[in-house]
């Protein structure tokens, strides 16, 4: 058994409650995890724009305190990043991006292993796909979800 696979927690399934109250307790660190990530990105394009400059002048001019003010704080919001995904992760939820807030709660229906899929901005978890699709996949767990469309768990 390799390494990475002796520290992966074992694999959870969600019932539907059980990844809504779950949903509920991480989406506070979801959100921290997404702004968390906008300022690392920040910082990162920052960090860039001063290589650039430095690069520029041929490494003359170089304020080398606010440089590594940068880089500590890229540093801070990249550990705060990867502490947040892990506090979520650690609930059996997978975090499938960050950008948009997409996470997904393992499960199984009628003996698939699938995923019930939420987006930050959606009032409950009304969503489920095969493992082997994306979002794009998604499908309406309540009929009455479905837009007019008569998809549903059965």
């Amino acid at each position: 058994m390799s390494e990475e696979e002796q520290e992966r927690p074992e694999s959870r399934l969600f019932t539907l409650s059980e990844a809504e109250h779950t949903r509920r307790e991480i989406e506070p660190t979801l959100i921290e995890a997404m702004g968390g990530r906008r300022k690392l990105a920040e910082a990162e394009m920052s960090l860039a724009k001063l290589a650039t400059k430095i690069m520029m002048s041929g490494g003359l001019m170089v304020n080398y305190d606010r440089a590594a003010r940068m880089r500590t704080e890229r540093e801070r919001w990249a550990a705060s990043v990867k502490q947040a995904v892990e506090n979520i992760e650690a609930t059996g939820c997978v975090v499938k991006d960050l950008d948009t807030g997409l996470l997904d709660f393992p499960a199984r229906i009628d003996g698939e292993d699938v995923y019930l899929c939420w987006k930050l901005g959606e009032d409950r978890i009304r969503f489920w796909h095969r493992q082997d699709e994306g979002f794009a996949g998604r499908k309406p767990i309540d009929p009455r979800d479905a837009n007019g469309k008569d998809t549903a768990i059965n």
